[in-house]
């Protein structure tokens, strides 16, 4: 299977107005941030500190022998010691704090991000494609928020202390040490790049192996019915080599960056070495001076070093960066206009009694949708819908029947506003449903879908979900509604039973009444069942069946049907056929017509009987055996 989901566009070099976009993750934590970036300048100056001490130390030896006091050079060392333990201590508890805050605020935003994008943003990305975003990329990026930064920080503020003391120590020797700079930075310049596409295609990898992963444990049973273990391994083992392959050149080029920064450094010392060790020769230097450019020659590519370090850390989070933004700026295509978010905030600020009117100011009771001239493409090509008219009031069923591919599923999410029409408009009242509250209208949808989806928990806190604020008493008042009382108060612990995670401990039938109790607990205005009763038993298709008079009472309904038996009652039956409608009517009228419809039930309640007289024969064949 194809695992190659819709990838985001990335920069090929460090894209510093994004990082100042990261960067603004940690404003809200300044209580952490300030002390550890005054930690990091205090350890810097400290670590450029010990050289000036030793240079004293032993410059004072040489003038005045060993009989020279140097107690205060040893109480200089002790001092900047305990000031190093000190600062090193409160940048690793600021640091600690602001990687886990910036982690909890970027996985909070992107999860609340991903509630409000619309169905269309998930076609084409698996769910462990955008697990990794929330996960690792979340991860990857606070590490180096906190860590990243203070180190760099501590290293520029260290780089620019040493050289200032060697451009004020002996400006000559500190020119010549420091002529290893320009080459280090047209080095780092060119590896910057390399490193950066390199670590974008692990990340990408890595998304790819987790949607795979996840894809796999949902699929584990039909591979097993299927015997396809050996190809889902052949598939995943080649996602797993191009992992590899991407992960090691990263590697690589970052093992072959830093030995050349270590080079470097090495030749800067050396070259402090022989001129150095000329000029003390000469006497134009004295023996502690050129100890502490030694030591200085060393050290100053330490915080080098480690810069490099960190660069190579932002080219790799990088990728987890521009994954994590890319998610936090996605706007939603479906939302609010600015005008219904005026009159929301407007109604809002009055503070309104109850009169009757929804958070935007229009009527709350929804007495009509209708469909007028309604088109729509999911890819802006291929036409789902063309044309489509239709008006629904409230209190009657539509069925909607017809192949596979007809607009059927279409027609519903339209009306739900999962999607929205690509030409025509969609009235709620007579007024076009893109002025009025998403929010609210959503609210009042009730849907029931053919394989039905619960949350590991009781059987009481399912239907809960539907209204998390309904009392006990409402809880069951909606499985009476729906039949599915008799079969909860059965369970081991009645309305209190675990249902195990997706609801694993109950049967689909089971699961498709929690879910119709669930759905009509939040008392919708318009009830979808898509396929509710597709995959479910003949005995369980009759409790539904009896609850629907109940359930559809007063609201507009939208049945999406493939056993036709439980839309015989429908108010009005669509056939749906290439997004259009090619029959319309009551059962009884499209039954007369002897059109599409008729053969559709005909050949379906033949094929029932059939099964019917088999199933019989095979039990007195049973019972006579």
């Amino acid at each position: 299977m194809s695992h190659e989901p819709q990838e985001d566009q990335f920069h090929s070099r460090i894209d510093w107005r994004l990082w100042r976009q990261v960067l603004a993750h940690a404003r809200p934590h300044k209580r952490l941030v300030r002390p550890l970036a005054v930690a990091a300048v205090v350890v810097a100056l400290v670590d450029g500190s010990f050289a000036l001490v030793t240079r004293g130390a032993i410059d004072t030896v040489l003038e005045q022998g060993t009989a020279s006091s140097i107690g205060g050079y040893i109480a200089a060392y002790v001092a900047l010691a305990l000031a190093l333990s000190v600062g090193v201590w409160v940048f690793i508890k600021m640091a600690g704090g602001v990687s886990n805050h910036v982690s909890h605020d970027i996985r909070r935003a992107g999860f609340a991000r991903l509630q409000e994008l619309e169905f269309a943003y998930f076609d084409h990305r698996p769910v462990g494609w955008l697990i990794s975003r929330l996960t690792s990329d979340c991860d990857k990026l606070a590490r180096i928020i906190a860590w990243g930064i203070l180190d760099c920080l501590w290293a520029i503020c260290l780089v620019v202390v040493i050289a200032v003391v060697l451009l004020v120590m002996d400006w000559r020797l500190a020119l010549v040490t420091l002529t290893v700079v320009p080459p280090l930075l047209v080095i780092s310049a060119w590896f910057q790049k390399r490193m950066l596409l390199s670590a974008r295609e692990t990340r990408k990898y890595n998304s790819i192996i987790t949607a795979s992963f996840t894809e796999a444990l949902a699929g584990m049973r039909t591979t097993k019915t299927l015997v396809r273990e050996k190809e889902n391994l052949s598939e995943f083992s080649r996602l797993a080599d191009s992992m590899f392959d991407v992960s090691l050149l990263n590697a690589r080029q970052s093992a072959l960056y830093v030995p050349v920064v270590l080079t470097l450094g090495s030749i800067a010392s050396g070259l402090a070495l022989w001129y150095g060790g000329a000029s003390v020769m000469a006497d134009r230097v004295s023996l502690g001076t050129l100890i502490a450019f030694l030591f200085y020659a060393g050290q100053f590519f330490h915080p080098i070093h480690q810069i490099a370090h960190v660069m190579v850390q932002m080219q790799g989070a990088q990728a987890a960066g521009e994954r994590v933004l890319g998610l936090l700026a996605t706007e939603p295509k479906i939302k609010d206009s600015l005008v219904v978010e005026q009159r929301i905030r407007a109604r809002a600020a009055a503070s309104t009694p109850d009169d009757g009117l929804a958070a935007d100011g229009y009527p709350r009771t929804i007495r009509t949708i209708e469909f007028r001239d309604v088109g729509f493409s999911y890819d802006g090509a291929a036409k789902v819908l063309e044309g489509f008219n239709l008006e629904v009031h409230a209190g009657q069923m539509v069925a909607l029947v017809g192949p596979s591919g007809g607009g059927k599923t279409t027609i519903v999410n339209l009306a739900s506003r999962f999607y929205e029409p690509t030409a025509g408009r969609i009235l709620l009242d007579g007024v076009d449903y893109r002025e009025r509250s998403l929010s609210w209208l959503q609210s009042n949808l009730g849907i029931v879908l053919q394989q039905p989806h619960l949350f590991a928990g009781s059987v009481r806190e399912n239907i809960r979900y539907g209204r998390l604020e309904a009392t006990d008493a409402e809880v069951e008042h909606a499985a009476r509604l729906v039949n599915a009382h008799d079969f909860i108060s059965g369970l081991e612990k009645g309305y209190d039973t675990d249902v195990g995670e997706g609801g694993s401990r109950l049967s689909t039938g089971q699961k498709q009444l929690v879910s119709f109790a669930r759905a009509i607990l939040a008392d919708p205005q318009i009830f979808v069942m898509d396929e509710a009763t597709s995959s479910i038993d003949t005995e369980t298709e009759q409790l539904i069946q009896k609850a629907l008079r109940s359930v559809f009472a007063g609201r507009i309904s939208f049945v999406i049907a493939h056993r036709l038996s439980t839309i015989r009652s429908a108010d009005l039956i669509l056939v749906i056929q290439k997004g259009r409608i090619e029959e319309a009517g009551t059962h009884a009228e499209l039954m007369r017509r002897r059109g599409h419809y008729h053969d559709l039930y005909t050949n379906q309640f033949r094929g029932e009987r059939e099964r019917a007289a088999l199933e019989e024969q095979a039990a007195i064949a049973s019972s006579s055996s």
